[in-house]
């Protein structure tokens, strides 16, 4: 009994672990965050596979999907550091993006209360100091953000944190779910298949 509310409890997780995935691939779509929509579609396909793993029995899906869990825990640890710019992080950087286009987080236009508008661009203008042209943009960005009830990085942070909230009792119900199963359950069964691992098998002549 215990082990089938473990179970149960798993494939829960593993929809909510989904859904939230799915809706942090849609905005990280919206802002060009490259290196995370590759992650995010790493976690959907692995978790769906995990789900399949907690359905059918299958032991060596539900391993693999505790060791993505390593995975996926300090890839959001380190976007957390980066929008918190922790250890030399910048926000600004271009690590999510990979280079390919401008990093720029949704959010950061779109926030709950924010007034839609970019900051007016002076990079047609030559100034003679860089660093105080680059210092004004950030002070104008920062001004566009000041009627938001969220700044962005918070926004991005608590989306980190949820990941890390379901990932945790995921990890724990995960480790005790595959310990209860044998490796004898761990073969190919169809979804339309009825498998009980703990009733034995009957000969009937």
């Amino acid at each position: 009994m215990g082990c089938c509310s473990a179970r149960c409890t798993l494939i829960l997780l593993c929809c909510l672990q989904l859904v939230s995935a799915v809706e942090r691939q849609l905005f990280d779509f919206l802002g060009f965050q490259w290196a995370s929509i590759l992650i995010n579609f790493l976690q959907i396909l692995v978790v769906v596979l995990g789900l399949f793993g907690a359905v059918q029995y299958k032991k060596r899906l539900i391993i693999m999907y505790l060791l993505w869990l390593l995975l996926w825990g300090g890839w959001n640890v380190f976007v957390s550091c980066l929008y918190l710019e922790v250890g030399g992080l910048s926000a600004e950087s271009d690590v999510l993006s990979l280079g390919v286009s401008s990093h720029r987080s949704w959010w950061k236009d779109h926030g709950p209360g924010c007034e839609g508008g970019d900051p007016p661009s002076a990079g047609w203008q030559k100034t003679p100091n860089n660093h105080q042209n680059h210092q004004d943009q950030q002070d104008q960005q920062n001004h566009l953000e000041l009627g938001c009830w969220l700044r962005h990085q918070n926004i991005e942070v608590l989306h980190c944190v949820l990941q890390l909230v379901l990932a945790l009792p995921g990890f724990v119900y995960a480790c005790y779910v595959a310990s209860t199963f044998s490796d004898q359950e761990d073969n190919l069964h169809f979804i339309g298949d009825f498998h009980h691992p703990s009733k034995p098998s009957q000969l009937f002549f």
